[in-house]
């Protein structure tokens, strides 16, 4: 991104380019949309999303198939785009837009056995009365995306809000505005009567005014900074957030696991996306009895991997230009305070390319173990059993994913780990699995996008209680007697009263 550029008479037209972080040329220029503009993209919205939470499940899931038809058949083409604005790979470009495109599909198809009306009991108490439940769009909901993953992540809210009933009004990545524009532009395509799907682009300020705009609720990916300052400003509008912050998530090795797809998993977990995942490995804990040939095992493979610009590169750069400041730091302090590179350090870390890094001997209150690097480093350690690792792991304030290879005691450690979502002898696999929830806890931040718990991030429910038959008791009623009230409360005795 570069500085902002405006008219020097007026002040007007403030615009910004995006940078390919691998070569710094100019991939596009986009506006800066101030409040104003934020806000009537706002209520353009609001008339659209009129229309759309006006139609019914099955005519929202045809524009929505459509528009997943789009994307699928164009994928090589939304892959190009990514790697421009990212840097990443075109392979890992596509297996992000597949992700997103089978979340979009499953929004679709599930959104009314979710949300529809359903009919639950009464009580005995309230026989008279038929009840029932369902979950209503609330209306316009914002999104801020990230640019780590600037397809699959913020198309977790997009997907889920459209099709529980909302517009959406999407503000991309400053680092990622030709995604972000190239995704409204599909769905306009199949839906160009309404502007369901709006952009806006520009940044921290635009981001705000989202926030300030009115919007029914706000679903932000980013940094935990960044989502405290997010929460804070839609505090005055008493706008409800979905928070997804950052992660230190880590790995575990149990004594019996499969040391050669452990270290294949931490590796990929740790270094794809030149480790800017949310959800990636950056810390692994290794049973005691097999930390040695698990580290051999983790070095060999990080050995034929490196990062460049190149095709054949498995890397690619880091997108934001600080980010590998930041990287720095974190191994510098690490070997400061007395850890050791067994591949990589700091000779490893430049300006736009990072090369893999793995650090040993770490303690535990080194800013690389207990910050979020969000670069292709891991950190290394050995325990004395898995009662350790998890202590170690739950000592973090962050709490977003996490993963544990054991073949014996894999799911029990997976529950004593204090985070959101946990793989089982895998990685990352629960944000492909569209019925799952993702999110986290503490300073990972709250609510839930993906899974049935997604569509009803962004409705609200609607509770009905319908008299079916003559009241049996006045129950809300000043005619209640004396005689109601003990008929009212010898049936609590009979049923709760030996509890």
């Amino acid at each position: 991104m570069t500085t902002l550029e405006t008219d020097p008479t007026t002040g007007a037209g403030a615009t910004f380019d995006s940078l390919d972080p691998g070569t710094g040329e100019v991939v596009g220029t986009y506006p800066v949309q101030d409040a104003e503009a934020v806000a009537e993209t706002v209520e353009r919205a609001r008339a659209a999303a009129k229309w759309w939470s006006g139609l019914s499940f099955a005519q929202r899931r045809t524009h929505l198939d459509a528009w997943a038809g789009v994307l699928t058949r164009r994928i090589a083409q939304l892959a190009e785009v990514m790697h421009a604005e990212t840097g990443k790979p075109h392979s890992d470009a596509q297996l992000e837009a597949v992700m997103a495109i089978g979340h979009l599909a499953w929004a679709a198809k599930n959104a009314p056995k979710v949300l529809g009306r359903k009919r639950v009991p009464s009580g005995l108490e309230m026989i008279d009365h038929a009840a029932s439940v369902e979950y209503l769009p609330l209306g316009v909901v914002g999104v801020i995306g990230p640019w780590n993953y600037p397809v699959f992540t913020p198309m977790g809210s997009i997907a889920y809000a459209l099709a529980a009933g909302n517009a959406v009004v999407f503000k991309p990545s400053e680092f990622t505005p030709g995604v972000g524009a190239w995704l409204v532009d599909a769905f306009a395509q199949v839906v160009p009567e309404h502007p369901v799907l709006q952009l806006v682009t520009g940044l921290g300020p635009t981001g705000e005014a989202l926030c300030r705009s009115g919007v029914d609720k706000l679903a932000f990916t980013g940094s935990t900074a960044t989502g405290k300052k997010v929460m804070a400003a839609c505090a005055d509008t008493l706008t409800p957030v979905v928070i997804e912050a950052g992660g230190k998530d880590a790995l575990l090795v149990d004594a019996d696991a499969d040391l050669d797809a452990a270290a294949d998993a931490a590796l990929w977990s740790g270094m794809s996306n030149a480790g800017q995942t949310c959800v990636g490995t950056e810390r692994v804990y290794v049973h005691e009895r097999v930390y040695e040939p698990f580290l051999a095992k983790l070095v060999a493979l990080a050995e034929g991997v490196r990062a460049g610009t190149d095709p054949e590169a498995k890397i690619g750069p880091m997108t934001m230009p600080t980010q590998s400041g930041v990287v720095r730091s974190h191994v510098l302090d690490a070997i400061k305070r007395g850890g050791r590179a067994v591949v990589g350090g700091p000779d490893a870390v430049g300006d736009k390319l990072v090369q893999p890094t793995i650090l040993v001997d770490v303690p535990e209150d080194s800013i690389a173990v207990t910050e979020e690097t969000f670069g292709p480093t891991l950190t290394v350690a050995r325990v004395r059993d898995m009662d350790e690792a998890i202590e170690r792991t739950n000592a973090s304030r962050y709490g977003l994913g996490s993963a544990v290879f054991s073949k014996r005691r894999g799911a029990e450690l997976a529950r004593r780990i204090r985070s959101g979502m946990t793989a089982v002898n895998s990685v990352i696999a629960f944000a492909a699995i569209p019925s799952l929830p993702f999110g986290g806890v503490g300073q990972s931040g709250f609510g839930r996008i993906h899974g049935p718990d997604g569509l009803k991030e962004f409705a609200y429910s609607k509770a009905v209680a319908r008299r079916r038959m003559p009241a049996l008791m006045a129950l809300t009623s000043f005619t209640r007697t004396a005689k109601t009230d003990k008929i009212l409360t010898t049936i609590a005795t009979l049923r709760h009263g030996r509890g």
